[in-house]
């Protein structure tokens, strides 16, 4: 580490509690952040859209397992299009998510006590999915939406290989260019009777809320420290050299 500012404790807390006016500043704003999300307008699902899981075949509807709210992690991994330059392999999701899928696996219980469902979907068969899920010991609800469903495409995570090939792929609200096939987000929908409703999605950045690893990181002096290699530090779980 470089040389860092060395104080006196009265100093320290001194300082301390200036940073702590910055943090409560922060914390307000986020409270109203939030509730400007919960504000924002839905949008009518009126389109079919089909899973695999452990279950067999489900809709959209049995995603939410009897409960009104439901968060879906998209998670990247096609194996049809897996190769040197993707950060999934024909037979594991991308490394990153599987990190993120990691953070959310034992807080689902608890989720599911405050009516909301959490579960992943990539376009990977079912098949592979489940091998997976038990290597990693997953709990979570975990499906395939590869079977001729649309919905990675429609909730803006997965690219055609024209979109690709005239860098004008629709991810995070605006054109970009892109090099593969899938890109990370999360999606969030209402039940009410017999509607569900898209109440919001992020991508990107958006998602490191999501990622309590990285909020540890971030009290620590060396922070996240990916200046120069990104997430490229980040191993599956059991793959880790030690």
């Amino acid at each position: 580490m470089v040389a860092h500012k060395v104080v006196s404790h009265d100093e320290w807390v001194a300082a301390r509690k200036k940073h702590l006016a910055k943090e409560k500043e922060f914390t307000r704003l986020r409270d109203q952040l939030s509730q400007e999300r919960r504000d924002l307008p839905w949008e009518l699902v009126n389109k079919e859209y089909s899973f695999e899981g452990e279950s067999g075949m489900r809709s959209l509807d049995d995603l939410f397992g009897g409960r009104g709210q439901l968060v879906i992690y998209h998670a990247m991994w096609n194996p049809d299009t897996a190769g040197p330059g993707t950060t999934w392999t024909v037979d594991s999701p991308c490394f990153v998510c599987s990190l993120w899928m990691d953070n959310f696996d034992r807080v689902a219980v608890h989720l599911n006590h405050r009516d909301i469902t959490i579960a992943a979907a990539s376009r990977a068969p079912y098949s592979k999915i489940s091998d997976y899920r038990k290597r990693m010991g997953w709990t979570f609800p975990y499906y395939s939406s590869s079977s001729g469903s649309d919905f990675n495409f429609d909730y803006g995570v997965s690219f055609t290989a024209d979109e690709l090939k005239q860098e004008k792929v629709d991810y995070n609200y605006r054109l970009n260019p892109f090099s593969m096939t899938e890109a990370p987000g999360i999606s969030v929908f209402l039940k009410e009777g017999d509607k569900i409703y898209h109440t919001y999605s992020t991508y990107a950045r958006g998602l490191d809320m999501l990622n309590v690893a990285y909020h540890y990181m971030d009290l620590v002096p060396k922070g996240r420290d990916e200046a120069e290699i990104g997430p490229m530090w980040i191993r599956r779980r059991d793959e880790y050299s030690d």
